[in-house]
C-alpha cells in the first residue's frame, strides 16, 4: 500500500505560501521541510501499524491489587471495565514525595482534557503510590474532573514494572494491556530508557505525548534540555 502513495517530495510542491515576500532562500528550505514533515507523518504511520501487529505479549500471572476512589480494592482485570483495552500511566506521586512531578503533572493536565473522549475507545487509568484521596486532592487543585486515580497496594507492581528502584527513587510508566479472555496480556509499554537518548537529548519516548514539547519543538528556539516545567511559576 505504501508503495502506491505518492513522493513526498512532490507533495511538498504543491505547496502556497501563507504570507507573500518570502524569499526564495526560505521557500526552497520550507519546501524541502514540508518533505520530511510529511514523511515524518508517514514513519509515525508505519510505527503505530507496526506496534497493532505486535503478536500477543505476556500475560500477567502476577494479582496485582489496586484500590479506587470509592475504597474498593480490585485487580488488574477490574480496571478495564466494559472495555478489553486499559491505558495506565504511573505517575511519580508516591507517599514519599510532598508534590508530584511537575513533569508527570504537565502530561496529566492535557490528558485530563482528552480522558472523556479518550475513555469512549478504552479504559483509561492514573496509577500512583500515594493514597487515591491523595491524588484527587491534588487533581482537584488542577482542576482536572476527567482521570480515574487508582492506588497501587504496595509496591510489588512499581517494582516489577521497574519504576520503583531500591532507593525509592520512581520513574512514570505508560503501559498498555489487553483483555484476553480471562486473562490481561501486556500489549505495549514504553521502554526507551535514559541510556538510549541520543547525546545533547533529554531522555524521552516518541511519539512524544506531551503538548508542551511538541509546541516547543515548533519554535525558533526548540526545546531547552536545561528547562522543565515548574507546578507554579
Amino acid at each position: 500500500m505504501t508503495d502506491t502513495l505518492v513522493p513526498a517530495r512532490d507533495l511538498a510542491a504543491g505547496r502556497h505560501p501563507r504570507f507573500p515576500g518570502e524569499s526564495a532562500d526560505y521557500a526552497n528550505a520550507r519546501q524541502a521541510l514540508l518533505a520530511e514533515e510529511i514523511e515524518l507523518r508517514r514513519h509515525i504511520s508505519r510505527v503505530a501499524e507496526r506496534r497493532r501487529a505486535l503478536p500477543p505479549g505476556p500475560v500477567i500471572k502476577k494479582d496485582y491489587r489496586f484500590v479506587d476512589a470509592n475504597g474498593t480494592e480490585l485487580g488488574l482485570t477490574d480496571l478495564f471495565g466494559a472495555h478489553d483495552t486499559l491505558v495506565t500511566y504511573f505517575w511519580m506521586y508516591g507517599p514519599q514525595r510532598e508534590r508530584p512531578c511537575p513533569m508527570c503533572t504537565n502530561l496529566l493536565g492535557p490528558l485530563n482534557g482528552n480522558a472523556a473522549d479518550i475513555k469512549q475507545r478504552t479504559a483509561l487509568k492514573v496509577l500512583g503510590r500515594s493514597a487515591v484521596s491523595r491524588q484527587i486532592a491534588f487533581a482537584q487543585e488542577r482542576g482536572w474532573t476527567q482521570l480515574d486515580f487508582v492506588q497501587t497496594v504496595g509496591n510489588d507492581y512499581a517494582r516489577d514494572l521497574g519504576v520503583l528502584t531500591p532507593e525509592g527513587l520512581e520513574w512514570p510508566a505508560l503501559v498498555v494491556y489487553r483483555r484476553d479472555g480471562h486473562d490481561v496480556r501486556l500489549f505495549w509499554a514504553g521502554e526507551m530508557s535514559g541510556a538510549m537518548a541520543d547525546p545533547g537529548q533529554d531522555p524521552r519516548g516518541a511519539p512524544d505525548l506531551a503538548p508542551l514539547w511538541n509546541i516547543l519543538d515548533l519554535t525558533p528556539a526548540g526545546r531547552d534540555p536545561s528547562w522543565y516545567p515548574k507546578l507554579s511559576y
